[in-house]
């Protein structure tokens, strides 16, 4: 019954979303790499929450919730404040632009050369991390759901090859050969069953505790954890309460704002309207994204009493103990959906880079549209079939995803300063934005994995001298070790000095013309009439839960 409830539901997101784009034309770079720029609010609403969410979040927020309590809801919530600043500020001026690709942009306001280094970025980092992670840690949560091994009587090693090969096929079907609308319908749909499947985990887990109600559960929960419902967090959680006001709003506004695997679907929006509506519907139900993604890791530290061997046990513990076995073929397939909607969505995003910024501008400038899309694919083909033999290499991929976040500031930083700076100033010259990425990433891997790793390392050998073993206060002087600072304080020094050197340089050797971005009119750039009232409403919601739960 589990088998076929979940070939079921998968089938029927193949096929409507065949119907949905069998009319699209993919022959051009817009149709294949935007879907025409068709897309409308709920569509793109639907794609950018599955694209963002996938096994890795759902189960390694939920494990640290279980360990740290609500602190880390920021993920979440403050994403809902960086979409509405890029429903408000980025959007327009990318629309206006006529941009496929994010580097576009620096290509007119800087030049060739820094939208190529930027491009190379992006594709290094979703080609050597991102592809294979996604493949590695979708392959071990179904293997582990449908017990792959004992099924087909297979070692775990080959059912991890199996998962990834069949994940990775058919995640390239969908990227590949459908384009962008594809991806993004598919997505909806998935999406809708991501909401009621992720909400019914909570629901049942909450029934669970609560003796049949709802009600006595919460009651339950928050009596008996207290120190848990705190969204404020401790110098020693994973997110810092003080990080909110540094790091954090930089690392949203980057994911959201101008990564290309997620803004890709605000800019395929029929029109500026339609991209804002999506940004903004994407960003209510954003906030409500703790529901799926942390209250499950609380309920589940309070039904296993905090003795899971490991912290990432968490939501796949409670997903076995709470859901009836009728619902799991079709929890299954909406897992399958996120891991499928996070690896085609990085894919198809790769394939528009390297088709539009690296094919077109750099190997053959003379290529058509159509030969464009069809290099692009090729790419996609050859990336896809790497990242497939690449994942089941992965050692220790628990490790690797808490290194993610750390890791990404690298190259996240230093491509919002340089887009920041473009947007808000005339006359910063290209020579600044190259500045801007070489010393924001080269200061930033200093910092975190020369410096940092030093300073805890002496730090943690002292205590040991001094005799001090304790693993609550050793994590407290790892913390403090480097200045205090976390990660997240470190992203925003850097961002903040990278700024300055880029307007110091803009001072002394100025443009020559100050830019003017130009109106393409490839699409409707009048902006919705409600925008900036619902920004507001969805900023004094985030700020009321805080205060709330402060």
């Amino acid at each position: 019954m589990t088998v076929l409830t979940f070939i079921a539901f998968t089938l029927l997101v193949a096929i409507i979303s065949y119907y949905a784009t069998r009319k699209t034309d993919e022959s051009s770079a817009d149709g294949y790499f935007l879907g025409g720029r068709s897309l409308t609010a709920g569509v793109i609403a639907g794609s950018l929450l599955l694209t963002n969410l996938s096994t890795e979040q759902i189960v390694g927020l939920n494990g640290s919730a279980y360990e740290s309590g609500l602190s880390v809801m920021a993920w979440e919530t403050l994403a809902a404040i960086a979409m509405v600043v890029t429903a408000l500020f980025l959007l327009p001026r990318y629309l206006k632009g006529g941009l496929t690709t994010v580097p576009q942009f620096l290509a007119k306001r800087f030049d060739v050369t820094t939208k190529t280094i930027t491009s190379g970025l992006f594709l290094t980092g979703y080609a050597v991390v991102l592809l294979p992670v996604i493949l590695y840690s979708g392959s071990v949560a179904l293997s582990g759901m449908f017990n792959v091994p004992d099924a087909l009587g297979i070692t775990e090693t080959q059912s991890i090859w199996l998962c990834v090969f069949s994940i990775g096929i058919i995640g390239s079907i969908y990227a590949i050969f459908g384009g962008l609308k594809a991806v993004a319908v598919s997505d909806t749909i998935n999406a809708i069953g991501l909401l009621i499947g992720g909400l019914l985990i909570p629901v049942f887990g909450l029934l669970a505790i609560g003796d049949g109600s709802i009600t006595e559960g919460i009651t339950t929960l928050t009596t008996s954890h207290p120190e848990k419902f705190k969204s404020m967090g401790g110098p020693t959680d994973p997110v810092p309460f003080h990080t909110i006001f540094t790091g954090m709003m930089l690392v949203q506004l980057f994911y959201w704002g101008t990564n290309q695997q997620i803004i890709q679907r605000a800019l395929a929006a029929k029109n500026l309207k339609e991209g804002q509506k999506g940004l903004l519907l994407a960003s209510f139900i954003k906030i409500l994204g703790p529901i799926i993604v942390v209250l499950p890791g609380l309920i589940a530290y309070h039904m296993f009493s905090g003795n899971l061997s490991t912290v990432d046990q968490a939501y796949p513990a409670l997903v076995a103990e709470v859901l009836p076995p009728v619902l799991l073929g079709f929890f299954a397939a909406v897992i399958f959906g996120a891991i499928l909607s996070s690896f085609n969505s990085v894919l198809n995003s790769s394939v528009t880079l390297f088709g539009i910024d690296i094919y077109k501008q750099h190997i053959n400038a003379e290529a058509d549209e159509k030969l464009v899309v069809k290099r692009g694919k090729t790419f996609g083909i050859i990336l896809a079939i790497a990242a497939m033999f690449i994942a089941p290499l992965i050692a220790n991929a628990g490790s690797l995803f808490d290194y993610l976040q750390e890791i990404n500031g690298i190259y996240s930083i230093p491509i919002l300063t340089i887009i920041v700076v473009g947007f808000l100033t005339k006359r910063v010259p290209a020579i600044a934005a190259k500045i801007g990425l070489l010393s924001g990433s080269i200061l930033y891997i200093i910092s975190q994995f020369i410096l940092q790793p030093h300073f805890v390392s002496k730090a943690v050998a002292e205590a040991n001298a001094n005799g001090i073993t304790d693993a609550a206060t050793l994590k407290a002087i790892e913390s403090q070790a480097y200045f205090g600072l976390h990660y997240l304080d470190v992203m925003a020094i850097l961002f903040l000095l990278n700024v300055a050197i880029m307007l110091l340089i803009g001072k002394f050797m100025p443009r020559k013309e100050a830019y003017v971005q130009e109106y393409t009119e490839q699409v409707e750039i009048t902006p919705w009439s409600k925008a900036k009232p619902v920004g507001a409403l969805v900023v004094i919601i985030v700020v009321s839960i805080y205060i709330y739960f402060r």
